[in-house]
């Protein structure tokens, strides 16, 4: 009986380490992205910037609509609370009226930052190096926060500055420490269009149909039926998805607008 005992108690013993390693993983087991979602991704910029789909306006093309935004054209959502397009508001600009093909003013800039933004990207090369690389502000919150601004030319169509752009706004769904981002080009219209389009094939489904219809729609008529459109058009149905960077069906409903009417859910 005693040896009984000793094996039954020695089969208790190793079943209960067995099982521990199971316990721990569940333990460290990440809560799904969805069940957070309205903490950390974007439900703050979704509230404040309620657009209806994404085709609508808080900032015209003349840069009005949204004083705490001055200084940025079109300004549309894409993925609504992370992610912005538009363009710079130089030619129109009451205060620092330049030459349309320029970045952002040095009051957009500062605007975005005290939105709360963490990232602007400027998708033409020209005057670049002459704009702040980096804003430091406090937030309408109070908050002290940092925009990063760069430069990147997607319509140079290389792999790697697509992969670069859509990397910088997984990061905003991923980080809920990170403020949404700005992609612009001059007009709010062709460029930015275009990382938008493959941003919407690459995390919310849409076909290459679809995407090259949201371009079309959201360029306000200037179109045309031009070489270098349709090359931009023909570079949108060409894009393909990279395989690491998706999101959760939970998450594209939250952040996605419907593909055949473009509004947000």
């Amino acid at each position: 009986m005693a040896g009984n005992w000793i094996l039954w108690t020695l089969l208790v013993s190793l079943s209960g380490c067995a099982s521990a390693p199971r316990a721990e993983a569940e333990a460290n087991v990440a809560i799904p992205p969805a069940e957070e979602l309205d903490q950390v991704a974007g439900i703050t910029y979704r509230n404040r910037y309620a657009l209806p789909d994404a085709s609508a306006k808080l900032v015209d093309n003349q840069g009005n609509g949204r004083a705490e935004l001055y200084g940025v054209r079109n300004f549309r959502a894409v993925l609504s609370g992370i992610y912005y397009r538009g363009g710079a508001n130089n030619a129109y600009n009451k205060h620092e009226k330049r030459g349309n093909s320029n970045p952002l003013p040095a009051a957009g800039l500062e605007n975005l930052c005290r939105e709360g933004f963490s990232e602007a990207v400027y998708l033409y090369p020209t005057n670049y190096g002459a704009s702040a690389k980096s804003v430091r502000c406090r937030t309408y919150q109070g908050n002290e926060n940092v925009l990063t601004y760069e430069q990147i030319s997607p319509l140079k169509y290389q792999r790697a500055d697509q992969q670069k752009l859509l990397n910088l706004i997984y990061d905003r769904i991923r980080n809920p420490r990170l403020g949404p981002i700005y992609d612009h080009c001059w007009n709010g219209w062709h460029a930015s269009g275009f990382v938008a389009a493959i941003t919407l094939r690459q995390f919310c489904g849409f076909s290459k149909e679809q995407a090259v219809a949201y371009w079309n729609k959201n360029t306000d008529g200037n179109n045309g039926n031009s070489k270098n459109y349709n090359k931009l058009r023909a570079q949108i149905a060409a894009f393909a998805p990279f395989p690491e960077l998706t999101l959760t069906d939970a998450e594209k409903h939250q952040l996605c607008p419907e593909p055949s009417t473009l509004r947000f859910r």
